[in-house]
């Protein structure tokens, strides 16, 4: 199904400290993809998700997969697509280091997960993006003014199959032992398997890249505008994502009014 992280934390595991780094101005600005991080399940490695621009600057997207069990027959799923628990979520944009690592840009709990009944009730490939909304910081911050309030990608809703795209995601840590973000920038195109489905060849997208963004337009000086997230494939190197579309922007709306 996806790239999911194919262990978690037992759930005796305490949740992760939400204490926020405050970084000085314009320190996001040292990291390469500050708007892109780890997804943690109880304070471990889960997925990947990334801040897309919104009014409040307060949504993260991902896979749905990764945080909603895929539904059956009209029948909400029990557990996660590896048949664990997901258990509390949070986001650490700009996540490195062994082990618990470091978390540059702070830990933002996750208030509220929003996700298409195609998946939570059909599992249907074309709907496994979701939408997050996150809490602000002790000081009232948003995540988006501590990562950058412009180098969040703005969402596309009505995207073309056939776009370049820079895809960023972080592999499980027993392929990326360092927690260190892989990118691709290339070709998308219509999945073989699947047309109604992205499609990309890059190495290294390994369990735990669920969730990377899919960007288009990325430049220099322009965050690009977010058109999917990915969401499966079969190695490390077939990667394949939903396409956002109309129920998409439903989803984000909902996120974006916390």
């Amino acid at each position: 199904m996806g790239k999911g992280i194919s262990a978690i934390v037992a759930a005796a595991l305490a949740m992760v400290t939400m204490a926020l780094f405050k970084p000085s101005p314009g320190k996001a600005a040292e990291h390469p993809f500050p708007t892109v991080g780890v997804l943690m399940a109880n304070g471990e490695h889960w997925c990947t998700a990334s801040v897309v621009d919104s009014p409040k600057g307060n949504v993260v997207a991902t896979a749905a997969h990764c945080v909603a069990p895929e539904g059956k027959d009209g029948e909400p799923g029990e557990v996660a697509h590896d048949g664990l628990a997901i258990g509390e979520l949070s986001f650490a944009p700009a996540f490195s280091g062994e082990g618990s690592g470091r978390q540059p840009l702070g830990v933002w709990r996750v208030s509220a997960v929003h996700v298409d009944d195609r998946w939570s009730k059909w599992g249907e490939d074309t709907a496994d993006y979701a939408f997050l909304t996150v809490e602000p910081d002790e000081d009232g911050r948003s995540l988006q003014d501590v990562v950058g309030r412009t180098r969040a990608p703005l969402p596309d809703w009505h995207s073309g199959y056939e776009r370049e795209v820079t895809v960023v995601g972080y592999p499980e840590e027993d392929h990326n032992p360092e927690n260190k973000p892989v990118s691709c920038t290339t070709r998308t195109d219509h999945d073989e398997d699947d047309p109604d489905m992205l499609y990309i060849k890059c190495a290294g997208f390994w369990t735990g890249t669920s969730g990377s963004p899919w960007i288009a337009d990325r430049g220099p000086d322009r965050p690009g505008r977010l058109i999917g997230v990915l969401s499966g494939g079969d190695t490390d190197v077939d990667s394949t994502a939903a396409l956002f579309d109309d129920r998409a922007e439903a989803l984000y709306e909902r996120a974006a009014r916390g």
